[in-house]
């Protein structure tokens, strides 16, 4: 591949998506808030839950440990199965920034970025890509912070190998691009954080996990899983569309 194509594959991207909608917030709680209030559910559910929590309980750590238990369960079950186990999280996401971090995480912003990320992987549901994805979205290290999705499409492209185990995977990718990323920090940040998101809704709709849909897809030109798989398609096992459910 070009030393330019990951920039072009996110412009392709960005062109059959548009132009992604920029987080809500850059506060690291709240961010951290967000990936716990809900699980295993759609993202407007999971925002739905993290509104009805910061309107009805507050998101600062004393508003959420001085909120009834009741009421933070109520919450909780907007955010899918097992809401028990998502308020106590809830709970200790509070304890533990009030404990450890004098009721303030922002203060780890301006860490250098191995602190900081082994702050953040103290809470529940953050490993090295959620804690590399807080520190972006916050506009504090200009990383390529990849989910599952995004990662997914990324190794399909061709840009790093599946090895092993899931870290070492997610390495050989960002390793693959680093060298093709935007030097402007200014500009750099936005550029990153829409690569994020688009990457992620390329993997979620068309570059999914089982029965991705190859014959939409506007990268097969640039997709090594596509190269590879071509004569896939031809017998069915490939970019089609599923059937419909019955």
């Amino acid at each position: 591949m070009s030393q330019t194509s990951f920039q072009k594959i996110i412009a392709q991207l960005e062109k059959t998506y548009g132009r992604p909608q920029l987080p809500q917030t850059s506060d690291p709680l709240e961010m951290i808030l967000f990936e716990n209030v809900a699980y295993l559910v759609s993202d407007d559910r999971r925002e739905r839950a993290f509104n009805a929590l910061r309107d009805q309980i507050g998101l600062k750590p004393t508003d959420i440990l001085s909120a009834p238990s009741d009421k933070l369960l109520e919450v909780a079950r907007l955010g899918g199965m097992r809401p028990e186990d998502r308020a106590d999280k809830l709970q200790f996401i509070a304890r533990t920034v009030l404990s450890e971090f004098q009721g303030d995480l922002r203060q780890i912003l301006k860490w250098p970025v191995a602190r900081a990320k082994k702050a953040l992987k103290k809470f529940p549901g953050i490993g090295d890509p959620g804690a590399e994805k807080i520190l972006l979205f916050s506009r504090t290290h200009p990383i390529l912070a990849l989910d599952s999705n995004g990662l997914r499409a990324l190794i399909r492209l061709g840009f790093g190998e599946e090895l092993k185990n899931y870290a070492a995977t997610y390495r050989s990718a960002q390793e693959a691009v680093k060298d093709q990323l935007a030097s402007d920090l200014d500009e750099d940040y936005v550029w990153l954080i829409c690569a994020h998101l688009l990457l992620r809704r390329h993997g979620q709709e068309l570059c999914k996990r089982t029965e991705p849909i190859c014959t939409s897809c506007p990268l097969t030109e640039n997709c090594r899983y596509w190269r590879d798989n071509s004569l896939g398609l031809s017998r069915g096992k490939i970019g089609a569309k599923p059937s419909p459910k019955k």
